[in-house]
């Protein structure tokens, strides 16, 4: 069983960055809010495997995640407006009252920028699900007082929706802001959490203690695939990673609810497929994704997008080993 403490396990931290950090408190016994992102599989001519896409929703629900649909491990930036819409109305049929987060994606959309998230959240919201706000250039390019502005104009639109800070290791229109903008952006009443995907602890704890000081219903959803452990000092999560192994997330997440220190293991297990899958070039992760998916019987094929990035077909050996280490893990 675990054991609280009275404060943070972690040492004080040697590097300048981290010297004068406020690193939040451990939350044991936590059940964190789990949502995965969903893995868009294809076919090999080249077409989306929709028969597929299903089988991983419904595993996504049974275990007890949410999944969240054209984000990035959906490949929303290589599908047209009509595609991203169609898989939108598709999973909203499917989850019959389910819970689902869904992207607004408009970096490849003409016109006015807020107009089209308005319209995108809206219809993501009045389908079911729960809208997202991916960054874009337009967005991004702004000033600090004009993003916080432009989130306000969305979130006019809506009761509830999601922020997403994407660091441009994973796409070139995404950025991390300013712990400035990100304090407005709490303040923001229909803004009820964000996804932050910096890969960077120091950045996130810096939102956490931010978070527990001034609003500490707002939801932070780690997408720190190389740091899947920081649901312990309270963060929530929203990873490409859990796409590869729902289920194994799900029992991670029950261990550390129920202070069972079996939830180590299994987060180290996770952990190293995470570290492998996201080396360098990071958007490719979504290629050993597949590889996982099709192992383990979800998907057909392990194909990707024409355009998309890929691994070496070396790397299905050492990603069975990764697998049969988390598969006897869940026995």
């Amino acid at each position: 069983m675990l054991r609280p403490s009275p404060g943070p396990i972690l040492s004080q931290p040697q590097a300048t960055e981290f010297s004068m950090l406020p690193i939040p408190k451990i939350q044991y016994s936590r059940k964190p809010e789990g949502i995965s992102a969903a893995y868009l599989p294809w076919k090999p001519v080249g077409r989306i495997d929709l028969e597929s896409y299903e089988r991983g929703l419904e595993r996504t629900w049974d275990c007890g995640l949410s999944p969240a649909i054209n984000m990035d491990t959906g490949f929303a930036n290589l599908l047209s407006l009509a595609q991203r819409r169609e898989i939108l109305q598709r999973v909203s049929r499917l989850a019959a009252g389910r819970p689902f987060v869904a992207g607004a994606f408009v970096e490849d959309l003409a016109g006015d920028m807020v107009a089209n998230y308005q319209t995108q959240v809206s219809e993501i919201r009045s389908l079911g699900g729960i809208p997202i706000v991916f960054q874009s250039t337009a967005l991004i390019e702004q000033s600090s007082d004009e993003i916080v502005r432009t989130y306000s104009q969305i979130g006019s639109v809506v009761d509830h929706f999601l922020g997403f800070e994407l660091g441009k290791m994973f796409a070139p229109f995404g950025s991390i802001y300013s712990m400035d903008t990100f304090r407005k952006l709490m303040d923001i009443p229909s803004l009820g959490g964000l996804k932050h995907s910096s890969l960077s602890r120091p950045l996130e704890w810096e939102r956490l203690a931010c978070r527990d000081r001034d609003r500490p219903e707002f939801r932070i959803y780690t997408g720190n695939d190389l740091a899947i452990d920081m649901i312990q000092w309270g963060s929530d999560y929203l990873l490409g990673l859990s796409a590869f192994y729902p289920e194994a997330f799900a029992k991670r997440d029950d261990y550390w609810a129920a202070a069972d220190a079996r939830f180590y293991e299994l987060n180290d297990a996770i952990q190293l497929l995470g570290g492998f899958a996201f080396r360098p070039p990071v958007p490719a992760y979504k290629h050993n994704a597949a590889m996982v998916l099709a192992m383990r019987g979800v998907i057909d094929s392990d194909a990707i997008p024409p355009s998309a990035l890929g691994r070496p077909s070396s790397d299905r050996e050492f990603l069975e080993i990764l697998i049969d280490r988390i598969d006897a893990l869940m026995a």
